[in-house]
């Protein structure tokens, strides 16, 4: 049986929602599914620049549902994504990092589905640790789908 959470629990999470800087660039699409209707399904890899550290770029490919209700932005997309974060020039702090900060998100349904990439520091090791994940579960377990990459600070 599927717990139904309250609306003012809901409306409350959004409310809280952060603000996310950097804007995303679209690097590609791939059909996965013809769809007769609608566009296809697909596969998007979008890049995003981590606003406060210069230097770090993060690709993330996550799958987008098609046709009817998918072309009208009905449709909630399915929690498959990946994630892969590189240096792409002289890694520099901009400002102090906080040890946890959501860095990046987007939304994947008209309501409230968003993926989400959160930023951590290992400072013994001083490495960048990027997380992506979904604020809502759609596991039969209800654990979170989620993927990982770091980036060293020096070396």
């Amino acid at each position: 049986m599927r717990r139904l959470i309250p609306a003012a629990l809901l409306f409350g999470l959004l409310a809280a929602a952060p603000a996310f800087a950097g804007d995303s660039t679209r690097i590609g699409t791939v059909d996965t599914t013809f769809r007769l209707l609608g566009k296809n399904d697909r596969i998007v890899v979008d890049r995003y620049d981590d606003p406060r550290v210069d230097g770090v770029s993060c690709y993330v490919s996550r799958a987008e549902t098609g046709g009817v209700s998918g072309s009208l932005g009905l449709a909630t997309d399915p929690n498959r994504f990946s994630l892969a974060c590189r240096a792409t020039g002289p890694v520099t702090l901009r400002s102090k990092l906080p040890d946890e900060e959501v860095v990046f998100g987007e939304k994947m349904s008209a309501f409230f589905k968003e993926v989400r990439v959160t930023r951590l520091f290992d400072s013994e090791k001083r490495v960048l640790v990027y997380l992506v994940w979904s604020t809502i579960s759609m596991g039969r377990d209800g654990s979170a789908f989620n993927s990982v990459t770091a980036v060293p600070m020096d070396h």
